[in-house]
């Protein structure tokens, strides 16, 4: 098995440090001082489950590596549009993309029977650049259940979780998604094939599209935001509402608002992703989030007033934030 990670930061590094562990062909495509770093003294792993270091092949130019049988995705999903020069020297008439992406899919109704079969989202695939770039049948799904961190250039930090559910956007389970499965189980982490990943997708959705906007336009912590009672009681109603757009589109996962907060509550004072992006001035991730949930909204006629507000602020966030200082938005 071949495998190229593009975009090899905290995730895509580990990933790769865990199939080089169990035999794969791994090339992990970075740049910069954590490349540099990578290919001086492979990828050092720091995880209470054990470290190791792993020493797959690390470069900046996938041409130097040519096609394989599978494209690991570590990118963020706003810069998936643009990834066809990393991708495409990747790629042969099989190779499977495999997109570790938060929120919604660009490949969402791909493969899916029912009244939306085919469409296209323009808040997560605009214009179908998306899909242009990546097509939906070399899709797998992927939602991770795992939180890393680069702690210094060439060296991850594990710090829980070790699932990596994938699946078919067809529900089918396929020899494409076992194969990569128990290389990854082979590797030391959990990969269960989903019949179907879009349960896993919404469910993992509640938290990020209440918690990541929030946390970014009050500058709290998931603790902070639970322990603040109107806070807390705006999650509630977003995830509410979020759960009645999903049961729209024909998806039903099993889980409970009360359960679902209680968790992150747990996780204590951690800052999400989205308020660590925007603290380091990087774009912010917010379209499969949550754009995409209030344009589902939309296709189905479900009513989110709170999701569409706060959207709105999340959105001129977005904007001005990456805006140059006394411009216009």
């Amino acid at each position: 098995m071949k495998v190229a990670v593009v975009g090899a930061g905290a995730i895509g590094a580990y990933v790769g440090a865990a199939l080089h562990r169990a035999g794969a062909e791994v090339h992990l495509i970075a740049r910069g001082p954590h490349l540099a770093a990578m290919r001086r003294d492979g990828v050092r792993v720091l995880s209470p489950r054990g470290d190791f270091t792993a020493r797959p092949a690390a470069t900046d130019d996938p041409s130097d590596v040519g096609p394989v049988d599978y494209v690991f995705l570590g990118l963020k999903a706003n810069s998936y549009a643009v990834s066809g020069p990393l991708v495409h020297p990747l790629m042969h008439a099989r190779t499977a993309v495999i997109a570790a992406q938060n929120g919604i899919p660009w490949w969402y109704f791909h493969g899916l029977a029912g009244p939306y079969t085919g469409r296209r989202l323009n808040s997560v695939d605009p214009a179908g650049s998306v899909s242009a770039t990546l097509p939906p049948e070399r899709a797998i799904g992927c939602v991770v259940y795992a939180a890393t961190e680069i702690e210094a250039p060439g060296v991850v930090r594990h710090l829980e979780g070790t699932r990596f559910s994938v699946g078919e956007p067809d529900r089918s389970v396929s020899r494409r998604c076992l194969d990569f499965s128990e290389a990854m189980v082979a590797g030391g982490l959990k990969c269960p094939v989903e019949p179907d990943l879009r349960n896993d997708i919404w469910i993992k959705l509640l938290g990020n599209i209440s918690f990541n906007p929030i946390s970014a336009l009050s500058r709290a912590t998931m603790g902070q935001i639970c322990r603040h009672p109107d806070t807390r009681a705006l999650v509630e109603s977003m995830m509410r509402e979020t759960l009645a757009v999903a049961a729209a589109v024909g998806c039903r996962p099993e889980i409970s608002v009360e359960r679902r907060i209680a968790g992150a509550e747990r996780v204590g004072d951690h800052k999400t992703s989205t308020l660590q992006d925007l603290e380091k001035g990087k774009p912010l991730e917010l379209d499969v989030l949550l754009a995409a949930v209030v344009e589902l909204a939309s296709l189905a006629g479900t009513p989110v007033p709170t999701l569409r507000a706060v959207h709105a602020l999340a959105d001129l966030l977005a904007t001005t934030s990456s805006a140059p200082a006394g411009s216009a938005p």
